[in-house]
C-alpha cells in the first residue's frame, strides 16, 4: 500500500490492462490521473479503426475513467509520435533493416515526452499497462526480503550496497510478457516506472474487469502495430512514402544468380518467402539485405541459421555490472531473445567498445534480423540489450555482392 498518496500519471490505451492497472493503483493508495496520447497523424489509415492510435481508444479511456472516478486527459503527440516512430519505422525499412516501433514508442513517448506532462500534474511515477516487473529495491547484501540474484550481484560488488536501482523482470505470465519492450529504458524512466499487472495474468485481469462492470471488459487484444492495420506493413509504406522514395534493384541468390528485379529493397526482411520469384524446386528466403546495392540475397532455409552477430546502442542494466567503474567487462553467458515472440537462446555476450557488443549463440539461430532488438536475460532479469546490426556480407554471399 502506498500510504504517502504519490500521485501517478496513467497511460489509458482504452484498453482493458490500463483500465485495470488504474483501478489496482487507486486501491494501492494512489492518486491516478489518466491519459490517453492523441497519436493519429492525418496521414494515418488506422485512424478511424479501433487501435490505440484511433478516436475509439480516446472514447474507451474516458468511459473508464469516468467509471472508476479519476481524472483522464488527452494530449496531443501527433507530431511527436510522426517525428520519433513513424518517421523511424519508414527509414529503418529504407535502410534495410526491420525497426520495432512498440520499442521506441516506449523509450521516446511513453517513458520520455510524457514526463513533462507527468510533471506537469505534481505525478510522481507514470504507469502503463504493461505485463512486466519493475522492482524498485536497495541493494543489502544479507537481507532474505530482496531477490537471490540480486544479493548476489551486490555481494559481488557489482551493485553496490546501499544504493536504490529498477530492476526490470519479466512479467509471470509468460504468454503475455513484455519486458522485451522495456529494454532500452534507462534507469531514470525505471526509477519512476510502475507496471502493475506484472505479477498477474491476463485471465485475472479480465475478471476485475467483469465485477468493476467495464465496458471494456472483452476488448480484443490488439496483436499488430498500432498504426500498421493487418500487420501489413508494405500498404503502409505505399502510403506514407512517394514513389521515387523507394529502392528499387536486382535479386540474386547466394550463388550470384540473377533471380529477377524487385519493387524496393523497403519491402522485404529477413526470413521472408512470400513475394519472391518462382521457379525454384526448394523454398526460397531473404537472408540478406544490401542498402548499399539494394540487392536482395536469397537462399534455402540453412542459409537463415546464424551463430554469431552484434548489437549495437546496447542499453546494459545496471544488475549486468557491465557499466561499473572499476570492473573489466568480462563475456556473459545468459539467454537472449533476438525477436518479440522468440523463445530466447543460449548465448555468450562479449561487450565492446561504443556500446557493442557480440553475441556467440550456443546453437544457431534463424533469421537474425538487422534493426530488431536482441534483449538480454538472466532467468528473468533483464540484464540489458540493443539493436541487431548488419553484418559484413558472409563469405557466402560474396558471389552474390560480386555478380
Amino acid at each position: 500500500m502506498n500510504g504517502t498518496k504519490q500521485r501517478v500519471l496513467l497511460g489509458m490505451s482504452g484498453g482493458v490492462d490500463s483500465s485495470v492497472a488504474g483501478y489496482l493503483l487507486r486501491e494501492q493508495g494512489y492518486q491516478v490521473i489518466g491519459v490517453t496520447m492523441k497519436v493519429w497523424p492525418q496521414d494515418c489509415i488506422s485512424r478511424a479503426e479501433d487501435k490505440c492510435c484511433g478516436p475509439q481508444a480516446v472514447a474507451d479511456a474516458r468511459s473508464v475513467a469516468h467509471a472508476l472516478d479519476i481524472p483522464h486527459y488527452v494530449v496531443d503527440e501527433a507530431d511527436q509520435f510522426e517525428r520519433l516512430v513513424i518517421d523511424y519505422f519508414a527509414s529503418e525499412y529504407q535502410a534495410g533493416r526491420t525497426p520495432n516501433p512498440c520499442v521506441m514508442c516506449n523509450e521516446k513517448l511513453k517513458f520520455g515526452n510524457l514526463w513533462s506532462k507527468a510533471k506537469a500534474l505534481g505525478c510522481d511515477y507514470i504507469a502503463t499497462g504493461h505485463y512486466a516487473i519493475i522492482d524498485h529495491v536497495v541493494a543489502e547484501v544479507g537481507d532474505p526480503g530482496r531477490a537471490d540474484a540480486f544479493i548476489q550481484l551486490s555481494s559481488a560488488g557489482i551493485i553496490d550496497p546501499g544504493y536504490s536501482y529498477a530492476v526490470l523482470r519479466k512479467g509471470i505470465d509468460p504468454r503475455k510478457d513484455q519486458s522485451y519492450f522495456l529494454f532500452s529504458l534507462r534507469q531514470s524512466q525505471l526509477g519512476r516506472a510502475l507496471t502493475p499487472l506484472g505479477r498477474m495474468r491476463k485471465q485475472r485481469i479480465r475478471e476485475i474487469a467483469h465485477s468493476l462492470g467495464l465496458k471494456v471488459a472483452d476488448k480484443t487484444d490488439s496483436q499488430e502495430i498500432c498504426f500498421v492495420p493487418g500487420n501489413d506493413y508494405k500498404t503502409f509504406l505505399r502510403s506514407h512514402l512517394d514513389d521515387s522514395e523507394f529502392h528499387r534493384g536486382e535479386i540474386y541468390d547466394v550463388d550470384g544468380k540473377f533471380i529477377g528485379h524487385h519493387d524496393g529493397i523497403e519491402l522485404f526482411t529477413i526470413g521472408q518467402r512470400k513475394g519472391l520469384p518462382g521457379g525454384s524446386i526448394r523454398p526460397r528466403y531473404v537472408v540478406h539485405l544490401d542498402p548499399e546495392t539494394n540487392r536482395v540475397i536469397v537462399g534455402d532455409a540453412d542459409d537463415l541459421a546464424v551463430d554469431e552477430f552484434e548489437i549495437d546502442r546496447v542499453n546494459w542494466h545496471p544488475v549486468a555490472g557491465i557499466d561499473k567503474p572499476g570492473l573489466r567487462p568480462t563475456p556473459l553467458t545468459a539467454t537472449v531473445k533476438i525477436r518479440y515472440n522468440h523463445p530466447g537462446a543460449a548465448a555468450t555476450i562479449v561487450p565492446l567498445e561504443d556500446n557493442r557488443a557480440r553475441i556467440h549463440l550456443r546453437e544457431p539461430q534463424r533469421a537474425v534480423t538487422p534493426g530488431q532488438a536482441a534483449v538480454i536475460y538472466d532467468r528473468d532479469i533483464v540484464l540489458g540489450g540493443g539493436w541487431i546490426c548488419r553484418a559484413e556480407p558472409a563469405r557466402r554471399y560474396e558471389a552474390a555482392a560480386r555478380a
